[in-house]
């Protein structure tokens, strides 16, 4: 399927890059990130505004140019050798140069050369890398005499990047600042969202949780309204992700990594949504599945959840990591992996049992690409809260749901302050702004404004 028609999006990462290209000295710049995120296009859109030159090489799309890094990694080669594959008579000015390395995990002496390249200081070097987080992370036909490709410590700055997150996704409707700013004020005051603004966010809320991040299945929806073409669009996008998988991956560890990524829609349809290896496959043991859920997780595929021992801050310090919940990073990938007709069940809000899954899910895409771990809080009583976070620098309990819903163990661990340390409370789900004593009651749609 050919989408041609696009539309320019807006994204956080470019304040990232103007700071970064304004700080005195700085280091060549990594952009981590799952694949088909928009890392190239952010990318490029910044190099080609803001410098004189450009000079792109991508080392997937072409493996000629590993080629320039095979020996001498000094800056007067490499600049030799990078301009043999340019048109005859380009000029790459000093201090307006930007070479962009696309794709670098496929050619680790090219990340070896950032060293030279930064103490040179000549170029600025942006990069993008799809699974750098992965050890190992060289595929099966990396050349093996470059074992001495080492990682330049010291001399790259590596940042993270996502796909669209929820605010980015209303930019992209054409909901401004303005309207934002509002919500904000809302919230800090807790009044009530105006009412055609309240429905026309819930409205966005639900299509973002169908389409979800992903800038092709964004632009696919917007050049035809079709959301069955988006699903495809979507099952592309994870088709890519289990090539790379096989691509990626040791021999022995292809077929466990397939299937922990495979469970993740059974492991979310439990009313306990722990994760459990037994629910892979009759028997799985967590020394045979843990290295492969990892792998997804550092390829930025999933998320991991971890349970809190207690509700203290810091979290981070109290939190389990044999017991936790996986979600997929972005919701809409999660829709793709179920059946035909869940986008509209969606939309329409006739999931029944799942819909608690999908709804929590929304809610870790929403933290977790706004940079937050994620928690949560289970016990074997039958206490279980869907998220904690820190919130105004205060423990602070997070329910999610779909719809309308009792909050039965979040106002157990409220009243009993000396036992659980907690004294507040939010409520997501399909309400207005309201508080009752210590729970705060809020939209889905404001979740991305819980920033502090």
């Amino acid at each position: 399927m050919t989408i041609n028609k696009t539309i320019t999006m807006r994204r956080k990462i470019e304040h990232l890059f103007e700071h970064w290209k304004s700080t005195e000295n700085h280091k060549p710049i990594i952009v981590k990130g799952c694949r088909q995120c928009g890392k190239t296009y952010s990318v490029m859109a910044f190099a080609n505004s803001h410098y004189q030159q450009v000079v792109y090489l991508n080392f997937l799309q072409n493996e000629a140019y590993k080629s320039i890094f095979s020996g001498d990694l000094g800056v007067e080669s490499l600049i030799e050798k990078i301009s043999t594959f340019l048109p005859v008579g380009t000029q790459l000015p000093e201090h307006n140069t930007c070479i962009v390395l696309d794709e670098i995990q496929e050619c680790p002496r090219a990340r070896t050369a950032l060293k030279f390249l930064h103490t040179d200081g000549r170029y600025d070097v942006m990069c993008t890398g799809s699974l750098l987080g992965v050890s190992g992370y060289h595929s099966h036909t990396w050349n093996q005499t470059d074992t001495n490709a080492d990682i330049p410590v010291g001399y790259e700055y590596i940042v993270d990047m996502y796909p669209l997150d929820f605010e980015e996704w209303l930019w992209a409707n054409n909901i401004g600042e303005r309207t934002i700013e509002q919500l904000r004020q809302n919230l800090a005051t807790e009044t009530p969202v105006d009412e055609f603004w309240h429905e026309r966010l819930k409205q966005l809320l639900l299509y973002y949780v169908v389409i979800g991040g992903m800038p092709e299945a964004i632009n696919c929806f917007f050049a035809t309204h079709n959301l069955s073409e988006v699903m495809a669009v979507q099952r592309g996008i994870m088709n890519g992700y289990r090539a790379d998988m096989m691509k990626y991956a040791s021999n022995e560890d292809q077929p466990r990594i397939q299937a922990c990524f495979n469970s993740i829609p059974a492991q979310l349809s439990k009313e306990n949504k722990k994760f459990t290896y037994a629910t892979i496959k009759t028997g799985a043991r967590a020394k045979d599945y843990w290295g492969s859920l990892q792998w997804i997780e550092d390829a930025g595929i999933v998320r991991r959840c971890r349970n809190l021992k207690i509700t203290e801050l810091p979290l981070d310090g109290n939190a389990d990591n044999d017991v936790f919940k996986i979600y997929m990073a972005d919701i809409g990938l999660l829709i793709s992996q179920l059946e035909d007709g869940t986008q509209a069940a969606v939309i329409q809000g006739n999931l029944l049992g799942y819909k608690g899954a999908i709804f929590e899910n929304l809610i870790a895409d929403i933290f977790g690409k706004m940079g937050r771990k994620l928690y949560y809080y289970h016990k074997d009583s039958g206490l279980e809260v869907d998220f904690v976070m820190s919130y105004h620098n205060r423990c602070t309990l997070v329910e999610c749901k779909a719809t309308t819903g009792r909050t039965k163990s979040t106002r157990t661990i409220l009243t009993n302050p000396n036992k659980y340390h907690v004294e507040q409370a939010i409520k997501l789900g399909d309400y207005n702004i309201g508080r009752e004593g210590q729970l705060l009651t809020l939209p889905l749609y404001m979740a991305f404004l819980l920033t502090v």
